[in-house]
């Protein structure tokens, strides 16, 4: 190629560009905050058009939401690999849990409370939120309920450490709690809870 020819654009699979497009919007979360996020801004940070943008995501609830997706799949993962390496023993499996819910809030830091903030305000959004949350419960019961003395965990359980996973990673987060002392809280409720007759 001489030197003095512009180099060739590299055109992106639909794949990767979803995956630009998130990274990008992550960031602008993380710089402006959750409000300053439109497809529009989306598509100037990103360098693309804005049809590029609207084609990913149709809407800006779309954008949201495809970000819960985003994080919640990195969530899973993270989950599935801590309860795999954990011992079959209920403390273990806390652990897993307690420093892997709070681990993942930690690594996308206030973006991630910013984007949870936002499904909450349209009703499609907290149908979105509701699945997610429905997914943790279904997942606790798999991951706790072989130590739950009739093989489940109450769903009411399941909920309250849902809620406390959420309380205490925000505390965490937010500077008010210290991460050792909000995990251990955790696990001791899970065992608790799961011990509970």
């Amino acid at each position: 190629m001489p030197a003095n020819a512009a180099p060739t654009r590299r055109r992106l699979t639909r794949e990767q560009r979803a995956r630009q497009l998130l990274d990008v919007a992550w960031a602008l979360v993380g710089d402006e905050g959750t409000d300053a996020l439109t497809l529009g801004r989306l598509a100037e940070a990103a360098g693309v058009t804005k049809p590029v943008a609207y084609d990913h995501f149709v809407t800006r609830n779309g954008l949201l939401a495809a970000l819960y997706d985003d994080y919640d799949g990195r969530q899973t993962m993270v989950f599935n690999e801590r309860i795999g390496r954990a011992r079959a023993q209920l403390a273990d499996r806390a652990a897993a849990i307690a420093s892997g819910y709070i681990d993942c809030i930690l690594s996308q830091g206030s973006e991630v409370q910013g984007i949870l903030a936002a499904l909450v305000g349209a009703p499609e959004l907290r149908e979105v939120r509701r699945r997610y949350q429905q997914d943790f419960i279904d997942n606790c019961d798999i991951w706790l309920g072989p130590f739950a003395a009739d093989g489940t965990v109450p769903l009411a359980g399941c909920w309250a450490i849902l809620g406390a996973a959420e309380a205490l990673s925000e505390a965490v987060a937010a500077g008010a709690l210290d991460k050792a002392d909000a995990e251990a809280e955790l696990q001791h409720l899970i065992v608790a809870t799961v011990k509970r007759r």
